[in-house]
């Protein structure tokens, strides 16, 4: 069983920078895509970037664009979303997900972590 942990999510200001992480194990070739989500209160679960452990290929959704990176260390089983600029409506629960290929639906990921909380005052 994949398993998916979260971490590095805190209180800041906005314009302020903040890296999460996402530490996996028991990774398959099933668990190629490592996606992060978040939700806030309310609103549906959006997708945010997703990269492949085995190309390196990265995707964003348009609103984080310039301001936010994923990157992986595969010898680490480590996934890291680096958050810079960041702005009040960046506030959510955010997850790491697994997936066997490239999307932005939560439901074409089968694993998920337990979400770790970014809050980005005004």
């Amino acid at each position: 069983q994949v398993q998916l942990v979260e971490s590095g999510g805190g209180l800041v200001q906005a314009g302020d920078s903040l890296r999460l992480s996402c530490a996996a194990s028991r990774l398959t070739l099933t668990s190629n895509i490592i996606g992060w989500f978040r939700q806030a209160p309310g609103k549906e679960r959006e997708f945010v970037a997703s990269i492949s452990r085995i190309t390196g290929t990265t995707s964003y959704v348009d609103s984080v664009k310039g301001r936010f990176t994923i990157s992986t260390d595969n010898a680490k089983n480590t996934v890291w979303l680096q958050m810079n600029s960041l702005k009040p409506e960046d506030t959510a629960l955010y997850f790491c997900a697994a997936a066997l290929r490239s999307g932005r639906r939560p439901s074409e990921y089968n694993y998920w972590g337990q979400g770790t909380q970014v809050t980005v005052s005004s």
